[in-house]
């Protein structure tokens, strides 16, 4: 009997259940589309055409972000408020080297984890900043991103104290980083 669940495990093992997903869910919702008697080709054309609506709705304001983030990062203004705002960073303990990723952080995913990436080359993955670094990538959102696609989706046009409430937690979450990083790891 151990044989049989050592052989079964080795053969489970060597199956990659993630090759499998996508198949499966899709095999699994024309089945119960099938079951209830469902016309399942009109039904994905009506949720291809609200997708479409959606993006259409969405991209305007999506491509004014990338763009006037694009600008604000070649021009030269995360590396200028970064400076004006490192006797701050430094009264706080916190690492100069993590200022820019705070900066870019609510305005861009894929220009912070450049930041990131860039901390971790220069300081090294288990250093101080590095951890900093780590902790405030998985503890923040990007924030203006966020908000300009949800709100575009939804059509909300006032967003009364979201955005002020957001980005009060992305400063304690900045912040806090630092904190818990010297709290739990040492600096």
């Amino acid at each position: 009997m151990s044989l049989f669940f050592e052989n079964f495990t080795d053969i489970f093992a060597k199956i990659n259940i993630g090759d499998y997903a996508i198949p499966l869910i899709f095999g699994s919702v024309c089945i119960f589309g099938l079951v209830k008697k469902t016309d399942i080709f009109s039904e994905f054309i009506k949720g291809a055409e609200e997708g479409l609506t959606t993006v259409k709705d969405i991209f305007p304001s999506l491509m004014a972000l990338v763009v006037s983030v694009g600008m604000f990062r070649s021009c030269g203004g995360v590396e200028l408020i970064s400076s004006f705002l490192a006797p701050l960073s430094d009264f706080f303990g916190f690492p100069r080297e993590c200022t820019p990723l705070a900066i870019l952080r609510p305005f861009s995913g894929s220009g912070a984890v450049a930041v990131f990436e860039s901390i971790l080359g220069s300081s090294g993955a288990d250093s101080f900043a590095g951890r900093v670094a780590s902790v405030m990538l998985g503890s923040s959102e990007t924030t203006f991103y966020t908000l300009a696609v949800y709100f575009a989706a939804t059509k909300v046009k006032k967003t009364r104290y979201a955005l002020a409430a957001a980005l009060v937690g992305d400063l304690c979450g900045w912040f806090l980083s630092g904190w818990a990083v010297r709290l739990f790891l040492g600096s």
